[in-house]
């Protein structure tokens, strides 16, 4: 039994919902004239999910739209390089089998709460234990968030909030653990936007919603 850390979707929007990737307040990835409205609706919404987020058991938070699983996505960058992800035909859901990902998420555990138990460690130690469960990174790096996602146009998107970090590196010595099921290198925008143009569909949602503005990202 799997319990995961939610937020009511009543605690976290008012009568607007956002959609899409919002840009955090004063980041370089909002437009000027974002960066007063849509950035403090991040500060908001984070602060919502801090102070009113708790645990419920994953299976029932599944099929309840009334409540937001929260998930940490961290991109992995080094310099104006992003780690680009690939999950091979091993991996659980075979949906994802061949799909191209610039992050890394997954739900925050009970287990999060091994530090003192306020919500911004919780926020911030699930996305640190992702991170670290999926990749191996072997050198210092820092995590600054720089957003949230969220696409109501799915079942799945429906019950799922994420806020978005990206992990600088300062060298690329970042290793894959799970190689039968993952397998990655670092690419630079250019590329990234190639694949989006030219393969339509090729990346995971949450990522796609990113690589939009992902120069813009990495400037944040």
């Amino acid at each position: 039994m799997e319990f995961v850390y939610v937020v009511k979707r009543a605690d976290l929007f008012d009568l607007a919902t956002p959609h899409g990737f919002v840009p955090r307040e004063g980041g370089a990835a909002a437009a000027p004239g974002e960066r007063a409205v849509l950035g403090d609706r991040v500060a908001r919404w984070t602060e919502s999910i801090r102070a009113r987020g708790f645990f419920v058991e994953r299976r029932h938070a599944e099929l309840d739209a009334s409540l937001k699983q929260v998930i940490p996505y961290t991109l992995v960058a080094h310099g104006d390089e992003v780690l680009l992800l690939k999950r091979l035909g091993k991996g659980g859901e075979a949906r994802l089998h061949g799909k191209l990902s610039i992050g890394v998420g997954g739900h925050i555990n009970p287990v999060d709460l091994g530090a003192p138990a306020s919500g911004a460690d919780v926020l911030d130690a699930g996305c640190r234990r992702e991170l670290e469960e999926e990749i191996g990174i072997h050198c210092p790096y820092t995590l600054s968030p720089v957003g949230i996602i969220n696409d109501d146009s799915s079942d799945v998107g429906s019950v799922h909030f994420g806020l978005v970090n990206v992990a600088r590196c300062e060298t690329k010595d970042v290793a894959i653990r799970e190689t039968e099921v993952l397998e990655g290198s670092f690419v630079n925008v250019a590329t990234l936007r190639e694949i989006a143009r030219s393969e339509p569909g090729r990346f995971e949602t949450w990522s796609a919603l990113i690589v939009e503005r992902l120069d813009l990202v990495l400037r944040a």
